[in-house]
């Protein structure tokens, strides 16, 4: 025999089961929600914005490093050798400075220096032994280019028997020195100096010099 009893409510049936309604949400929560967003609105911005700011800059750097390359510059020329840009020239006789020796006599020569760093004269030498001399103004003295320097000379006869009876191409062996090199070079002053010299010479030992000895090269 079949019992029939009560009926029993389904899960779910009962009222107390069904849950409470859901209520919309707040404005608190709405606030939140809204914030979120700006936020991360933002945030997408500012990230595309160094997106874009980094491709830029790797973009820029790739053609600096890919730029042609200037070829470089080329060195400087060297400085000219002293004797290169020196000249010095007979200018006459001059008068003997006060205090002077017997038997001396005095010229001037006009150095210059045409170009290039400036040039210093360190020594003034003459090649024969019977003379000596002295220079107004005494070395070392410098001179820039493009300027010239009035030098007087002053012979004094040592030893008449060392000296020449008619000196052909005297010269004077002067010593220059520039950023480039130290050079003794020989300027060889023409026929004036030769003319001077000679009878110079003569007068200062009264036309008793019976020789004429050779003059001593330097090898520079």
């Amino acid at each position: 025999m079949t019992g029939i009893g009560p009926l029993e409510p389904g899960e779910g049936t009962r009222a107390w089961d069904a849950g409470a309604p859901e209520r919309p949400p707040g404005r608190r929560t709405a606030r939140i929600r809204t914030a979120l967003l700006t936020r991360y609105t933002r945030h997408r911005r500012t990230t595309l914005a160094l997106a874009a700011a980094a491709a830029l800059l790797g973009a820029g750097g790739y053609l600096y490093a890919t730029r042609p390359q200037r070829p470089p510059s080329p060195s400087p020329p060297p400085a000219p050798y002293p004797a290169q840009t020196v000249d010095v020239a007979y200018s006459g006789g001059r008068p003997n400075p006060g205090g002077a020796l017997p038997r001396s006599f005095s010229f001037a020569v006009l150095l210059s220096v045409e170009s290039g760093p400036p040039v210093t004269v360190t020594r003034v030498t003459q090649p024969y032994a019977g003379l000596s001399l002295v220079t107004d103004p005494r070395p070392p003295f410098r001179t820039k280019a493009g300027s010239g320097r009035k030098i007087t000379i002053t012979m004094h006869v040592t030893e008449c028997g060392k000296v020449p009876m008619d000196a052909g191409l005297p010269f004077l062996d002067v010593t220059l020195r520039n950023t480039r090199a130290i050079q003794i070079q020989s300027f060889i002053l023409g026929t004036r100096y030769a003319q001077h010299l000679s009878q110079a010479l003569k007068d200062a030992c009264d036309n008793k010099i019976t020789s004429s000895p050779k003059p001593s090269r330097r090898l520079n």
